[in-house]
């Protein structure tokens, strides 16, 4: 007798909601179908479901997501870093209070309390027909920031090193969810033997039918439910084995809604943005954001930074600020829709010669055209870089680029050999657009803040010094 066994996967949907009406509807035809036929299947979501730029996670702090896990159906979710890192303590602690699925992630431990009873390494759950199905959840180990908010994390490796065999003798298939990437997964499939599935997340890509590395068969779907995945399984159980395995990425672009799933994400988001209507301060003029010229606003928000950090200097670019700030009560929702981004501010310490290198990168036009996706950046282009703490003196060339002639500190040159401290966003710390940061020795990240709380305390201050001025 052969079995067929099938698992319906998302993974970093990043809460990009208008996908998931008909990435819901498609796994309900199918379940529909598997019940008639009486086929094993589950659901399972591989992380980073959650993403704070949308108002529905924002108002609900990921609580509206883990709701319309519940309502599809879901049996397993694994925790990607933006569930793991953009959230505070508390809030994660307590995000799967309510979930009617298993969270499975085996290389997460709390720092403060007992693990959270919803928190498992894996589960083992069988078929129809008695195969059992182990299901082991991974996530990226960004260990400093996991640490700075509360909690550990290992290495992949060291815990499959430990808990590998363990499942094994539990179950006769092994499915991973890892929210590690691609590299990782191929590694994983490279280094260890019966790993059946490995179910790939994190860096977005996509495998359309599935890659075979050693015996694992490695999917992934992108990002943004632009994709979701569909994994068979044929179980032998005349020898005890897999008979076959296939995987696929289905596009869902022309997939139908499901019109109860659109209500039901509607419904959430007039729930959250309820949450967000705590005011914080109030305009007589709007506030105009420019994205490649210096604004009050930009200005402020900067100085906003360096105060927030006690640092030397601070820098951000203009491309983080999405909207004006239109005249009248500022509420939570505002700062949130002008200022979405999960980054959190960081400061790092760079000795002289490093920070002019910087403020010379930050004032090409290369740069500040920049589309720059992902890190955290929710925006278009990086723009204009802002500076405060510092005094800048350019000239434009014939190219029609900005060249930095002197750079001043409280009226004296900068001293290449001095180490200073510059605020920014954590954005900078990652990627290769400026080594001198993301090399840098000494960092802080200051967690669980994001850049809109300093944004918010910037509005504060500057609504405080300027009521009723033309800003």
């Amino acid at each position: 007798m052969k079995e067929k066994i099938f698992l319906y996967y998302t993974s970093d949907l990043h809460s990009h909601f208008e996908n998931w009406p008909q990435i819901i509807g498609h796994f309900n035809q199918r379940k529909k179908l598997h019940d008639i036929n009486e086929e094993s299947y589950w659901l399972l979501d591989n992380g980073d479901h959650v993403d704070r730029f949308h108002p529905l996670t924002e108002g609900l702090m990921g609580k509206g997501n883990v709701e319309l896990l519940n309502e599809a159906g879901y049996s397993f979710a694994n925790l990607g870093n933006n569930e793991g890192i953009t959230l505070s303590y508390d809030d994660l602690y307590s995000l799967y209070d309510k979930a009617d699925f298993d969270v499975v992630c085996a290389n997460l431990q709390s720092q403060k309390n007992n693990q959270p009873y919803w928190l498992k390494p894996y589960k083992v759950v069988r078929s129809k027909h008695g195969v059992r199905v182990g299901v082991v959840g991974l996530t990226a180990p960004f260990e400093t920031f996991y640490r700075l908010l509360g909690w550990s994390i290992a290495s992949p490796f060291d815990v499959l090193d430990k808990l590998l065999e363990e499942v094994q003798k539990q179950a006769d298939i092994v499915v991973l969810l890892s929210h590690l990437g691609m590299y990782d997964d191929e590694e994983i499939a490279r280094r260890y033997r019966g790993v059946d599935i490995i179910i790939g997340g994190h860096t977005h890509h996509l495998f359309q039918n599935g890659e075979i590395t050693n015996e694992s068969l490695l999917t992934a779907v992108g990002k943004h439910g632009t994709h979701l995945g569909e994994v068979l399984i044929e179980w032998d159980h005349e020898t005890h084995s897999i008979s076959n395995k296939e995987a696929y990425a289905v596009p869902t672009e022309h997939m139908k809604k499901d019109n109860i799933v659109t209500s039901q994400v509607e419904d959430k988001r007039r729930h959250a943005i309820e949450h967000l209507q705590t005011p914080l301060a109030s305009i007589e003029r709007p506030l105009k954001v420019a994205w490649f010229k210096e604004t009050p606003l930009m200005k402020q928000f900067t100085k906003g930074m360096q105060d927030w950090t006690d640092a030397d200097l601070a820098m951000l670019n203009s491309g983080v600020l999405l909207d004006h700030i239109h005249p009248g009560e500022i509420t939570l929702e505002d700062i949130h829709r002008i200022c979405p981004h999960p980054m959190n501010p960081c400061k790092v310490e760079l000795f002289g010669d490093e920070l002019l290198e910087v403020i010379r990168v930050a004032h090409t036009k290369k740069l500040t055209e920049i589309r720059l996706k992902g890190l955290g950046f929710r925006g278009e282009v990086i723009g204009k870089m802002v500076f405060s703490g510092v005094e800048i003196e350019t000239e434009e060339g014939s190219d029609g680029e900005f060249h930095v002639r002197d750079v001043r500190m409280n009226g004296k040159a900068i001293d290449q050999e001095r180490a200073y401290t510059l605020a920014t966003a954590d954005t900078f710390t990652f990627g290769r657009l400026f080594p001198e940061i993301a090399y840098a020795k000494n960092k802080r990240y200051y967690m669980p803040e994001l850049l809109r709380d300093v944004l918010a305390q910037s509005l504060r201050s500057l609504c405080n010094e300027n009521r009723g001025a033309n800003f």
